[in-house]
């Protein structure tokens, strides 16, 4: 699975770990969370992210 990261602070979500803060189990793909998941660091929305090169 492929990771994203946060344009606006730079943090990166992994598939593999998941977002245990935000109870997003491992294994779930970028997209398949929440239309209402925010960045666990800074808060920015789902549309803010890019695919990890």
């Amino acid at each position: 699975m492929q990771k994203y990261v946060c344009d606006a602070c730079g943090w990166v979500y992994d598939p593999a770990v998941g977002d245990p803060e935000g109870k997003i189990e491992p294994g779930t793909a970028f997209a398949d969370l929440p239309d209402d998941w925010v960045c666990p660091e800074c808060g920015a929305g789902k549309d803010e992210f890019s695919l990890e090169d």
